[in-house]
Formats: structure tokens, C-alpha cells, sequence
């Protein structure tokens, strides 16, 4: 009787001992694989003859291909929100696994492309409240083009009166290719020459993909093509603050952002 009760006590312990017992092992995958060649064949063995052992040459290797120092490839994800530069809600985007992850993963801008996630988010992406860009990058001209100050630089001698193609054209100069029917001029004419109007500022809207809106900071600068004639250069005119050739233009310009470096008036 005694020795089934030690026997059984003795399994029970064996048993907790088990279930005790720290582990450790890692069963997380180690990105740590070579692809060697030898750099000296070994020679193949003759039929019926015993294996002819390794000869210290043959230990010498190498290194084909290793995938520790492989670029990653990208992975996809689905945004849960409007992200400037990428895209809106619902759209699937292929981005760096750093980016994607530090960005928009862990942020919770994003998620993994499962099929559940896809058709949450895809419906969601078609709400009519919800905010939406008519493209990617759509955001950032936007933001780009509210903070800039468009220089348009109009004939001394010649009379001209403000085109849309004379906005186009000064954008062109800056690296933006805007077209004409985009660019929406003040209503009321703003001709010259006129030395009045000098240095002074007036705002024109551009439409992008005919959907987003965006005021854009402008200001008239004369220039003849005679030296003799010519106004003396400016050093960052754009610092250097100033009024609205139209007066129904005033509080519109104020309220448009305005760059840190602006001097104030004294």
C-alpha cells in the first residue's frame, strides 16, 4: 500500500515538475541564411570504393548569397484615413516596411491588407461626409501653394492688364505647370503699367483636378528691358510686408498664411 502511495506522489511530482520547467526556446524566425558554394569541388567517388575523406580545402567556401543584408521588399497596406502624399481612406498603398510600420501601423493610419480589412475600409472610404482628396499628392500642392508668394513680373513700357496666362506663366517659372482654366483671376482688372502698384500684392485661386480650391499669394514687380530703365534689385522683397492692390482683396490676404521670416512693420 505504501509503495503505490509513493509511486503515486512521485508521478505527481514528476508531473508539476514538467509543467514548471522554463523553457528557452525562441521559435521566432532568424533572417540569418547564406547560400555557400565550396571553392574547390570535391572530386566524385569511384563506384564500390569507399567515400575518400574531406581534405582541408574543402571547408573552404564561398558565400553566394546572403539574405541578412538584403533589401526588404515592400509590403502593402490599407489606410484608415486621409494621409497627405499617399492617399484616402480605404486605398491600398505599397510602402518601405520601416515607413510602413514606424508611419502608419503603429500610428494606426494603416493596416494589413486581410480581405475583412479591405471591405471595412473600402466602404468606409465612400462616405459622403468624409473628407477626400481628388489625388495622392493633392494635399501637399495644396498646402504648398498656400504658403508660397507667386512673383508676376509685368512690362514697363508695354500696357497689360492681368491674363490668366501671365499667372501660368510666372508659376512656370517656379516649376509649377498650372493651365490657364485652372487659375481663376481677381474680378476686378488690374492693369498698368503702374508704378503705384509696385511691390504690392492681389490673390488668384487655382482649382486642382477641378476639385480642391487654393488661394495663392501674388506679387506685381514692373520690368523693362532696358538697363537704364530697370528698378533697382530687391533683396528678399518677400520678407518685406506690403499692401493689397485691391481693397476688397485686404482682409483675404490677411488671413492667408504668411512665411516666419516676415519683418514687421515699424
Amino acid at each position: 500500500m505504501w509503495k503505490a502511495a509513493i509511486s503515486t506522489v512521485t508521478s505527481t511530482l514528476k508531473t508539476q515538475s514538467t509543467l514548471l520547467t522554463a523553457t528557452d526556446l525562441v521559435y521566432q524566425q532568424a533572417r540569418t541564411t547564406y547560400v555557400l558554394k565550396r571553392k574547390y569541388p570535391v572530386l566524385l567517388n569511384k563506384k564500390g570504393h569507399p567515400k575518400k575523406p574531406l581534405r582541408s580545402k574543402h571547408y573552404v567556401y564561398e558565400v553566394v548569397r546572403n539574405t541578412h543584408h538584403e533589401p526588404q521588399s515592400n509590403i502593402e497596406v490599407v489606410l484608415t484615413s486621409v494621409v497627405e502624399g499617399l492617399g484616402n481612406v480605404g486605398d491600398k498603398v505599397s510602402l518601405k516596411v520601416n515607413k510602413a510600420y514606424n508611419n502608419l501601423l503603429l500610428t494606426g493610419l494603416a493596416v494589413y491588407p486581410t480581405p475583412e480589412n479591405e471591405a471595412k475600409y473600402k466602404s468606409a472610404g465612400q462616405s459622403k461626409d468624409l473628407l477626400k482628396y481628388s489625388s495622392p499628392s493633392a494635399a501637399n500642392t495644396v498646402q504648398s501653394l498656400s504658403r508660397m508668394m507667386l512673383s508676376v513680373v509685368m512690362n514697363k513700357e508695354t500696357p497689360w492688364t492681368i491674363k490668366p496666362w501671365h499667372i501660368k506663366a510666372s508659376f512656370r517659372k517656379c516649376g509649377y505647370f498650372v493651365p490657364e482654366e485652372a487659375i481663376t483671376i481677381p474680378g476686378t482688372p488690374i492693369s498698368g503699367p503702374n508704378m503705384d502698384l509696385e511691390g504690392k500684392e492681389f490673390a488668384v485661386t487655382v482649382t486642382i483636378n477641378k476639385q480642391e480650391k487654393v488661394n495663392v499669394r501674388c506679387r506685381l514687380h514692373h520690368w523693362s528691358t532696358e538697363v537704364a530703365s530697370r528698378l533697382p534689385y530687391v533683396p528678399e522683397f518677400w520678407k518685406i510686408p506690403t499692401e493689397s492692390i485691391l481693397p476688397e482683396q485686404a482682409s483675404l490676404l490677411e488671413t492667408m498664411p504668411k512665411k516666419k521670416t516676415m519683418i514687421k512693420k515699424q
